[in-house]
């Protein structure tokens, strides 16, 4: 597969998981730009001992979870609201709210959701994150209950 195909293909299921770390759609957008950036750089070594979606994934996955460990060693100050908002006023209410209280989940419960949310098989999710189908399964209900039970709290 050539990597026009690949970024044609992935592009808009990485945006969105890198969305779901980070509920801020620049830092997403910059996110998924250097995960592409990395599958570009590392094409020709795959050797299609998994999917090359599981591939794709788990690198943007390994991605997010690199940005958000240097934000929490170097915090940025918070922007105003009205500078992000911009890109934002695309987004439904709804999809926004849910971004919102997915960035709020633990880092593991981001990347399983996240992915469930694009589809990908719990097996392939397993393989991505590292534990378990079983163990997935569980963790992907536990989620669920937790976003419905933020949608509730806040009126939804």
């Amino acid at each position: 597969m050539v990597f026009e195909e690949i970024y044609k293909t992935y592009w808009q299921r990485i945006y969105r998981l890198c969305m779901g770390y980070t509920n801020d759609a620049d830092l997403a957008k910059d996110m998924a730009q250097e995960a592409f950036i990395i599958v570009w750089q590392q094409l020709p070594k795959f050797r299609n001992e998994a999917n090359i979606s599981t591939w794709i994934f788990r690198i943007a996955s390994n991605n997010c979870l690199r940005q958000i460990e240097k934000q929490r060693r170097f915090p940025k100050a918070d922007l105003p609201m009205d500078v992000k908002e911009n890109e934002e006023e695309n987004i439904e209410p709804q999809i926004q709210l849910l971004y919102k209280f997915i960035s709020e989940l633990s880092e593991t419960d981001r990347i399983i959701i996240s992915l469930e949310l694009e589809n990908i098989k719990q097996a392939e999710i397993a393989n991505i994150v590292g534990l378990s189908e079983a163990n997935i399964r569980v963790k992907i209900h536990r989620i669920k209950e937790k976003l419905t039970q933020k949608f509730k709290e806040n009126g939804q």
